[in-house]
């Protein structure tokens, strides 16, 4: 797991890195996967966890509901991870651990906050790629000036 956009966190004395990818995969951005996040040991790095959410990323494209990854959620996922068998120092393939809408409520003490992204300012229009105003667009067309020296 890169370093870069990685956060350090203590569980049960041991230090962890956790990320969540930088930008989204296509099908994250459709919204058809769900927001996941990955941990591993900070030191002597092995198995890879890979945590997924019953949500969709921030910057999903749809607008669909989404939440904030907060420490403690991610606290209460490692130690899910751990009562389920995940050994952090231990090479080999990443262990996925899944988290239900129930889970999820569990985990963060409380019911969960959802957030909708387009309510928060984003602005899908903003999104598309258009083609810039001509100069004079909003405004009546002008003749050319005629100025002295030019033809």
């Amino acid at each position: 797991m890169p370093k870069k956009g990685s956060r350090l966190i203590t569980v049960d004395g041991t230090i962890y890195r956790w990320r969540v990818r930088h930008k989204p995969t296509y099908c994250q951005g459709n919204g058809w996967t769900p927001l996941s996040f990955a941990v591993e040991r900070a030191e002597k790095p092995g198995r890879v966890l890979v945590v997924t959410l019953p949500c969709a990323r921030p910057d999903n494209w749809l607008g669909e509901r989404t939440i904030a990854i907060h420490p403690i959620l991610v606290v209460g996922c490692i130690r899910r991870a751990v009562k389920q068998g995940w050994e952090s120092g231990q090479p080999g393939s990443a262990f996925t651990l899944t988290i239900t809408e129930d889970e999820l409520a569990e985990l963060l003490g409380e019911p969960p906050q959802y957030l909708i992204p387009f309510s928060l300012g984003h602005d899908p229009r903003r999104w598309r790629h258009r083609r810039p105003p001509s100069m004079h667009s909003d405004l009546e067309p002008r003749q050319a000036e005629h100025r002295p020296g030019t033809f």
